[in-house]
């Protein structure tokens, strides 16, 4: 886990012992980490407007939550993370899965690939002589 989440993780953690005395038997244990005051987990749609709302306090670009999944995915497997690694890393027991709906060639992997097609019929390319 990246170093900047797993310390993030930790203190939202740490909140937890300090905000259960204040509700007592009310407080709900749900074994998550990014929970309400009450210790009940966050709903999906909760996580993402908070996330939404993130953004816009940083002045960020709006990126759907799933499309940040793939980029990170992407970012990973072409810089030689390996395939199992990554159905791991987004939780997939299948790693076709992950390959085919989380990592997506960008715009240079296929002007890379053009380029080497270019190389097979023997055309000269700028940069190449």
């Amino acid at each position: 886990m990246p170093a900047p989440v797993l310390a993030a993780l930790k203190s939202f953690k740490a909140l937890q012992p300090k905000e259960k005395p204040a509700l007592g038997e009310a407080y709900g244990d749900s074994g998550y980490v990014l929970v309400h005051e009450t210790g009940e987990a966050f709903t999906i749609k909760q996580l993402r407007r908070g996330a939404y709302r993130l953004m816009e306090i940083l002045g960020l670009r709006r990126v759907r939550l799933y499309d940040a999944r793939s980029s990170c995915l992407t970012y990973l497997a072409n810089n030689g993370v390996p395939d199992h690694i990554l159905a791991r890393w987004a939780g997939h027991t299948n790693v076709k899965t992950t390959k085919k709906w989380y990592v997506k060639p960008d715009v240079e992997d296929l002007r890379e690939a053009a380029t080497t097609w270019d190389g097979l019929h023997g055309v000269v390319t700028e940069g190449q002589a």
